[in-house]
């Protein structure tokens, strides 16, 4: 059961490399964010998006932690 469970991940990881390639290299317009005054330099769009993708991606566990440190001390 593990190995089969193992081949499903793999086949989920490939998969989302694929779909990732498969979006980056069909957002290869250039574009430039300007916001509150600050303006990037001009990029594929697909790089702000996996930017963006990256930070979300830290700042979801981050918030996790955060939340279960304050439910543990109401808790306690």
């Amino acid at each position: 059961m593990r190995g089969v469970k193992r081949v499903v991940a793999v086949l989920i990881a490939v998969l989302a490399a694929l779909v990732v390639l498969a979006f980056v290299l069909e957002n290869q317009q250039g574009v430039a964010l300007s916001f509150l005054g600050w303006s990037t330099a001009q990029m594929p769009v697909a790089v702000f998006v996996v930017a963006a993708l990256i930070v979300g991606m830290l700042i979801g566990p981050l918030l996790g932690v955060f939340v279960r440190r304050s439910r543990y001390k109401s808790i306690a």
